[in-house]
């Protein structure tokens, strides 16, 4: 059984507990506060757990050479890269204000740290726990620095291999045990075809003591809804207001609609997937009752005879006898009376049989 921890306060994830979702904002926002706000406000209407963001320190996260590049795009905000990531970027004050307006509308917030400052500056502004980014999962300084941290994580597995995410679950556990790891695929829209999903039941196997989760890119929520079905205990997912907008997320993101109908169908997956445990449960009585067959006289059968099992046959039958299973069981037991054919075998009926009828 993976391990649960409190992820957030007052809610658990792993073993039962209900998959935690997250909602993506990222930098869809296009560096509008006001949108920032009305997405926080989608994922609260929606159903998510949370509403999760990316922070970056820049000088931290890029060199000079990458912040000067020349950026053509056509989802460019700015002439040079660096400037098209600042017009992106909200201050240390706007992240203030966006978590007083999550904790006003009562969910969770939180970012990914993109680079060690930025996971400075969250943890300075107490939020419940990290999210590492693909980007960020094999910088193991960048890794033990969170994790001694003591704050949960949220781990992402886009670009990596096997035996890295050993290595990050090494080096993570040997300072935090309550971190969960994330199947993830890092292309934008994600196709079918490399989402991988078998790699949750890898990870579950790899990592039994830990929460396994999934982070898509895909198009849709059906992949993601099967994730759940396979056992991912937290979700996350891109959303926007609008996939026509500037920015190479916003294609591969969710609109309110559709998160909302991911939450509705999320949770009717989990109602689903029940105990795990097979036995005739009381809504499927009325079946029973009415269709569920058993053993009754296929000849007339003398009182003092012994039951062979060409004197028996299994039918719907009124009143319910021995239930069709136990046939085999009442050849060789001697009957206490005269059966007609077609008669229900009850136990008043077979001597010394100690298995009563199925009602």
């Amino acid at each position: 059984m993976a391990s649960t921890f409190e992820l957030c306060p007052g809610r658990m994830i792993g073993g039962n507990h209900p998959c935690f979702i997250i909602a993506e904002i990222g930098q869809n926002h296009q560096g509008d506060i006001e949108i920032a706000k009305k997405m926080i406000k989608v994922a609260k209407d929606s159903g998510a757990d949370c509403a999760k963001f990316q922070k970056s320190e820049l000088e931290y996260k890029f060199n000079k050479r990458a912040l000067e590049r020349p950026y053509n795009s056509k989802n460019s905000w700015g002439k040079t890269y660096g400037e098209h990531k600042r017009h992106l970027e909200f201050s240390h004050e706007q992240y203030r204000e966006l978590q007083r307006y999550a904790a006003d509308v009562g969910i969770s917030f939180t970012a990914s740290g993109m680079d060690e400052m930025a996971v400075e500056f969250l943890h300075e502004i107490n939020v419940p726990f990290f999210k590492v980014g693909s980007g960020d999962t094999n910088n193991f300084p960048y890794l033990e620095k969170t994790a001694k941290k003591g704050r949960p994580m949220v781990v992402s597995s886009g670009m990596q291999s096997m035996e890295t995410m050993r290595r990050v679950y090494r080096t993570v556990k040997e300072h935090n045990p309550n971190f969960a790891i994330l199947q993830c695929t890092s292309a934008y829209p994600l196709e079918a075809e490399d989402v991988n999903l078998r790699v949750i039941t890898e990870y579950q196997k790899e990592f039994p003591d830990i929460p396994i989760g999934y982070s898509g890119h895909e198009s849709g929520i059906n992949i993601s809804v099967a994730a759940v079905a396979l056992g991912a205990k937290v979700l996350e997912r891109h959303i926007t207001l609008d996939k026509t907008w500037k920015g190479s997320d916003h294609e591969a993101s969710l609109d309110p609609s559709e998160l909302a109908e991911l939450v509705r169908s999320v949770r009717l997956v989990e109602r689903a997937l029940g105990t795990g445990i097979k036995r005739m449960l009381p809504c499927e009585k009325a079946c029973h009752d009415k269709l569920g067959k058993s053993v009754v006289a296929k000849v007339r059968i003398p009182k003092g005879s012994v039951l062979t099992l060409d004197m028996l046959a299994v039918k719907v039958a009124e009143p319910m006898g021995f239930p069709a299973e136990d046939i085999f069981q009442l050849v060789g037991n001697k009957v206490k009376e005269d059966i007609e054919e077609d008669e229900s075998i009850t136990s008043e009926l077979v001597d010394n049989y100690g298995k009563k009828a199925k009602c």
